[in-house]
């Protein structure tokens, strides 16, 4: 796939904004739904903050050759859960975040010393395209169900705690979303298909707030899709207009975790140490396929350059540098390399100030709310086209591989069908993802069938 816009690639002052904005729309629905799921104090606007932070930090240890956007892993949300377990204070529970992060963040610098030492050509024997492939493939299908749910999703709540709209007036608001993506992007002049996401979160916001002003007019609770409220409570937080309508700091976590220091005992790092490390290495193989998937878009290895001992240092320290401020340790994010696929630009520039503008926007209180109020169906819409690219980019990389062989035709169904099938693992604490464990029996598979006769 030929890009519009290479690595190297500048793009002008105004056209760099627009697709700055592009790709933090893509990726800001997953970046602050960790923290919402969380809860505990943690927030959307130092998520945003810490996972701008932490992909700067990433791109200087790529040296700016890697256009990959960092945000909140969904992945440690067990573990995170687990800092706050046991009565723990918040203070304490902040500090297990920080340290958490810390924790996982090593495993990476560890790894990426080993492969500095020995070189990345073991991981690609141990992880060949039979076996990235279809792990790719499962990373977006995996996903299906959440693109499909939301799609159908409403943010009002009736009386009852029961979503208000119905799901087809919600349905409509997406498909119109992902309606407008599909057509700017296929037959879009100039500007228009490069920013096919924007285009269409418009469009279906659009629709979605005409649909919820006749629904609060006429009183059909079916209609009513956008929670305009989200806006009050960011920009009315004491039910008057003021200084934080407009501009507000973050919470971050380092602040708050400075009280739970006095409360830190070795008990508590040690549950910290095991809730953490063991999911680190199950991420550092989605680390790996992330980035295998991205250079098979924009026609450069980046395990040989940068390097993977670079993204994993990168990867690492910028989820360490991500819990410091919104408590969140960052992973590479699939939306952001579904956005760089779509769109065919893939400038480290667009990255780069995309984050500068996570780390601006999360001081910006009505641009925080306005994000927060996207509703589900929206995003939904949005995710359809991201998680289906990403599927469909795994799959292409199956174009390389023999499948009359049985090695390569078991391996990949193997992975595929756990993939599909959702095999998760719970071992105490720690949970094996479907995508995990179908690369793991993927790699199993692989090696074991290695001397099957040409």
């Amino acid at each position: 796939m030929k890009m519009i816009f290479d690595v190297e690639s500048k793009p002008r002052f105004g056209q760099l904004a627009v697709f700055a904005i592009q790709q933090m729309l893509a990726i800001m629905a997953a970046t602050i739904a960790v923290p919402m799921i969380i809860g505990n104090g943690l927030t959307p606007a130092a998520a945003m903050f810490g996972a701008g932070a932490g992909t700067i930090i990433y791109q200087l240890f790529t040296k700016f050759k890697s256009p990959v956007f960092l945000g909140s892993s969904f992945a440690f949300i067990g573990s995170m859960f687990a800092a706050f377990a046991g009565g723990v204070s918040m203070s304490l529970g902040y500090v297990g975040l920080i340290l958490g992060a810390v924790f996982a963040g090593l495993v990476y610098v560890i790894i990426a010393a080993v492969i500095k030492a020995v070189g990345v050509n073991w991981i690609n024997k141990l992880m060949p395209a039979v076996v990235i492939g279809p792990t790719v493939a499962i990373i977006g299908l995996s996903l299906a169900g959440n693109a499909i749910g939301d799609i159908m999703k409403g943010d009002v709540l009736n009386a009852e705690g029961v979503m208000a709209a119905s799901p087809y007036a919600a349905l409509i608001c997406g498909l119109i979303t992902l309606a407008v993506t599909m057509l700017c992007s296929t037959y879009g002049k100039k500007m228009a298909r490069l920013i096919p996401f924007i285009l269409g979160i418009l469009a279906g916001y659009a629709a979605a707030a005409i649909l919820t002003v006749i629904g609060n007019t006429a009183g059909i609770d079916a209609l009513k899709i956008i929670d305009f409220s989200v806006f009050a409570g960011y920009m009315l937080p004491e039910g008057v207009v003021g200084f934080e309508t407009f501009l507000s700091l973050p919470k971050f976590t380092l602040v708050g975790a400075i009280d739970g220091l006095a409360e830190l005992d070795w008990t508590y790092v040690i549950t910290i140490l095991v809730a953490y490390v063991p999911v680190a290495f199950v991420v550092f193989a989605e680390h790996v396929a992330d980035h295998k998937n991205l250079s098979s878009i924009i026609e450069r290895d980046l395990l040989s350059e940068p390097g993977l001992a670079n993204t994993l240092m990168g990867d690492g320290v910028g989820s360490m540098v991500g819990a410091l401020f919104g408590g969140c340790p960052n992973t590479t994010y699939g939306e952001s390399v579904g956005c760089v696929a779509i769109t065919r630009n893939a400038s480290v520039r667009t990255i780069t100030a995309a984050a500068i503008g996570s780390i601006i926007v999360s001081f910006i209180t009505p641009l925080v709310a306005f994000v927060d109020s996207i509703p589900a169906c929206v995003m939904g819409g949005v995710c359809v086209a991201l998680y289906g690219f990403i599927a469909v980019s795994g799959l292409k990389m199956l174009q390389q591989v023999d499948l009359n062989k049985n090695r390569n035709l078991f391996t990949a169904s193997v992975i595929l069908i756990a993939g599909i099938g959702g095999l998760t693992l719970t071992f105490g604490a720690v949970t094996l993802t479907s995508i995990a464990a179908a690369l793991i029996l993927g790699i199993l598979t692989n090696t074991m069938l290695s001397k099957e006769k040409e």
